[in-house]
């Protein structure tokens, strides 16, 4: 008897019918004497459906109110889920992140889990219901509602496994796992068997939908094995595991691609110590992710700064950025919003020679002008116009040979880290949260 965490996304419970359906999938593994925990999200649309009501209320709204706004969603969704089980001659309890005590910090609208209580979880697993857990929300030390910000509920359905020592973690979502790149860019993209935590995480911060960054961060700090696959299929999906010496063989594993990216730039900056730090703390503290930077210099003790944040943040970091000209005496700022960001990834970048180059030669003989370039040990990224993004993504997926029959396949053998249906336990332990007694 496993203890299986299975999230669904917003696609996945998209109406009651589709609710309907989970359901009947999760109790069909209760039926075989696993014990279920489910994470849900918002059905989709809603959570965007909220942002529009807010930002009629507010130019920037105010992030307490939002994670207020925002965390009613999944409430839904659980509670249709627990009715859908009960009509069905099962017993199942809903729970909200702050009965749960997802305790995060209080960064509001992108808070980070810092601890779970599984008490509840387990008392209700022993009298044999299945738990439904609203995803994306937590609840910090002093009551208030957070959430994990989009993608959400992947991190709370991995750090759920993680603290409750879970057998397997299944992701369930609209595609049938990880593919080496978008499939409605790229129609001859492949289904990858199995994919590193590096590469997942590198792919997750560069833009692939499939799974939050954060969860993947979870994931291999805890050596949870996660599933992706898809709600509306029985086949195998992708598993992230730990690295092994056939990942290595390919030097690209995957191409993806990101839209949410805005480029900034502050002229003629103080060239002195301490400059940089002045600019980026109060981004950072505003829990702003800078991602690439470039410093020209000038002459004069002068330089230009350019750096990217996601576009989502674009106006607040620009709010930023005008009184921090201001204080740090240089020229100016601009910002430009029409930017993406392509990118390569893949372990077997470390003993492949001549892998960047290849792909500034691709996007040059398809005349796209790179604008910044960042690189790690496993991926290299370019900065381009947007209305390039498409063409480049395609070019590079069939310059390294990832189409269907192109590149070798990692083995589908072992897939599955130990058995399929009993993957290792997550080590170390996810701290956990003291329970209140009542």
């Amino acid at each position: 008897m496993a203890l299986i965490v299975q999230k669904f996304g917003g696609t996945s419970v998209a109406n009651p019918q589709k609710i309907k359906a989970v359901a009947e999938r999760v109790m069909g593994y209760h039926r075989k004497g696993h014990r279920m925990v489910v994470v849900l999200s918002a059905m989709a649309g809603e959570t965007n459906r909220f942002v529009d009501l807010a930002n009629q209320m507010q130019a920037i709204p105010d992030p307490r109110e939002m994670d207020m706004l925002l965390a009613t969603g999944e409430q839904v969704t659980i509670a249709l889920f627990a009715m859908a089980v009960k009509e069905a001659g099962l017993d199942s309890v809903s729970l909200l992140g702050d009965q749960v005590r997802i305790v995060t910090d209080t960064m509001h609208t992108k808070a980070r889990i810092k601890k779970i209580d599984t008490t509840l979880i387990n008392r209700h697993l022993k009298n044999g219901k299945i738990v439904v857990v609203a995803g994306f929300q937590g609840v910090t030390e002093d009551g208030d509602l957070t959430t994990l910000g989009r993608g959400g509920s992947d991190t709370t359905a991995v750090a759920l496994a993680a603290a409750l020592k879970a057998d397997e973690c299944e992701i369930y979502t609209d595609v049938e796992g990880v593919y080496t790149t978008d499939p409605n860019i790229c129609k001859n993209a492949r289904k990858i068997d199995r994919i590193s935590y590096d590469e997942m995480l590198e792919l997750a911060s560069l833009g692939a939908k499939v799974l939050d960054i954060r969860s993947v961060g979870f994931a291999k700090r805890y050596k949870v094995p996660v599933h992706v696959r898809s709600t509306f299929t029985e086949t195998e999906g992708t598993w992230v595991v730990e690295e092994d010496k056939e990942m290595e063989s390919n030097p690209v594993s995957g191409v993806t691609c990101s839209k949410n990216e805005a480029r900034i730039t502050i002229a003629r900056v103080p060239d002195v110590p301490g400059t940089a730090s002045r600019v980026f703390n109060p981004i950072t503290s505003q829990g702003i992710v800078v991602d690439m930077i470039i410093q020209n210099t000038r002459e004069g003790a002068l330089t230009d700064m350019t750096f990217t944040v996601p576009r989502t943040d674009y106006k607040k970091t620009m709010q930023i950025m005008k009184k921090v000209v201001a204080d740090i005496g240089a020229e100016g700022v601009t910002g430009s919003e029409n930017i993406a960001k392509v990118s390569i990834v893949g372990v077997g970048m470390r003993n492949h020679a001549g892998i960047a180059s290849t792909m500034f030669k691709v996007l040059s003989d398809e005349g796209i002008n790179i604008l910044m370039i960042s690189t790690s040990e496993i991926k290299v990224s370019c900065v381009i116009e947007e209305k390039y993004t498409e063409l480049a993504v395609r070019a590079l997926h069939d310059a390294f040979g990832l189409e269907k029959g192109g590149a070798k396949k990692r083995p589908a053998k072992s897939a599955a880290p130990a058995k399929a249906k009993a993957a290792p336990k997550a080590k170390p332990a996810m701290p956990k949260a003291k329970s209140k007694k009542k």
